[in-house]
């Protein structure tokens, strides 16, 4: 018949499971907390005329934010004024303003 452990030897045996746990935590839950925080402001900070980039990969200009309904129009082509619709959290990344050189083709 063995001993009863003491809290000491307990602590020692949950250990490892307590690492990996914390492990998992620190590289895998809070950079997508983060990533996630990120979108969301993101998301809110979405105003007319800005350039952005879907997460189907359709590039256009905002033309306008339905906060409420959840969508956003976006300008796809100008010269034919094509617009669509999509949703608010298909928004992948806000593009910054293209450069005098890209628009001179240089």
């Amino acid at each position: 018949m063995q001993p009863a452990p003491n809290n000491l030897e307990l602590l020692l045996s949950y250990l490892p499971f307590l690492l990996v746990a914390f492990a998992a935590w620190m590289l895998l839950y809070k950079p997508e907390r983060e990533r996630m925080q990120k979108h969301k402001e993101l998301l809110a900070g979405l105003k007319k005329n800005d350039r952005v980039l879907t997460t189907g990969g359709m590039y256009g200009t905002v033309a306008n934010v339905d906060r409420d309904g959840d969508r956003v129009s976006l300008k796809i082509d100008d010269s034919e004024n094509v617009k669509i619709t999509v949703t608010l959290s298909s928004i992948a990344k806000v593009l910054g303003e293209p450069s005098a050189a890209a628009e001179s083709g240089a």
